[in-house]
């Protein structure tokens, strides 16, 4: 490379970084709960990248929590020990066996790759699920569906204590039932409610789409809560989106300031969402 091109890209570089302190001061001791699924989860170069713009959160003051899911990781663990899964309306049923079997690939498996993956680039990551210190009590979302639960009851305080570390929280989608159960929680819904417990500034959900996207199939990079709902009666929304729009509203309405769907297959789509002027994928508000 000539030097005339090397000088170029550090002044690039250097004017990225000088545009970025506005959001750098802006979301300062800030809570960001992510979401992470999809395609940042598929690859060890994915889930490196992943994790060293969540290490540069940290570095920066922000304060960020990841809620991960790990479907594939679960089916292909059934599949491997042989457990066949009944579906009714389209929804796996969860009995004894499988939700074990859940546990054991999201809160080992999964869960202690992405700790090791924020470690390995400087960060101090610890791995926790909705069972520890009762974080996420849940209720039983279907009788039909068995251990499948919804949360009803947050207890954040361990995510404050360890923010407070400077600790971040890798948290697998599992909640504590009443009486001792053990409830598998989509994790869309785990992240929604555990944003809302913490009254985070933003809930960013990684998805394997650009965002949410009109009736023209162009993204929409700002929308309120009622645009949600409208696009929704209209047909627009539909799909594998609704869930994460659903999420959103939740989350929204608990008190999180701003949910944002994005592509998280897209090369640090955590930092230009929250570093730069434009963003990433669709921003969503109340109103």
């Amino acid at each position: 490379m000539k030097t005339q091109d090397m000088n170029r890209n550090w002044i690039a570089t250097a004017e990225t970084l000088s545009h970025a302190l506005p959001y750098l001061q802006r979301y300062d001791e800030a809570i960001i709960v992510i979401k992470l699924g999809g395609h940042a989860m598929g690859s060890d170069e994915a889930m490196d990248s992943f994790a060293r713009d969540v290490v540069l959160m940290r570095q920066v003051g922000v304060n960020p929590v990841i809620v991960h899911g790990g479907g594939p990781m679960i089916n292909a663990m059934l599949e491997k020990l042989g457990v066949k899964s009944e579906f009714v309306n389209g929804k796996r049923v969860t009995d004894k066996i499988t939700v074990e079997v859940v546990e054991m690939v999201l809160s080992g498996l999964v869960n202690k790759r992405i700790v090791q993956a924020v470690n390995r680039q400087g960060g101090t990551a610890v791995g926790l699920s909705g069972k520890d210190a009762n974080l996420m009590i849940c209720d039983q979302t279907d009788p039909a569906l068995g251990f499948v639960g919804t949360p009803s009851q947050m207890n954040p305080k361990l995510l404050t204590d360890l923010f407070a570390h400077e600790i971040i929280p890798v948290i697998a989608p599992i909640g504590a039932g009443r009486n001792g159960e053990t409830y598998n929680v989509n994790g869309d819904t785990a992240a929604g409610a555990i944003a809302a417990a913490l009254k985070a500034d933003r809930l960013l959900l990684l998805t394997d789409v650009p965002g949410v996207k009109n009736a023209a199939g162009e993204v929409v990079t700002e929308l309120t809560a009622e645009h949600i709902r409208e696009m929704t009666r209209d047909g627009v929304i539909a799909g594998g989106m609704i869930p994460k729009t659903e999420t959103a509203l939740a989350a929204i309405e608990g008190g999180v300031r701003a949910v944002a769907i994005l592509d998280g297959r897209a090369p640090n789509a955590v930092l230009l969402e929250l570093f730069t002027e434009h963003g990433a994928g669709s921003l969503i508000r109340k109103g």
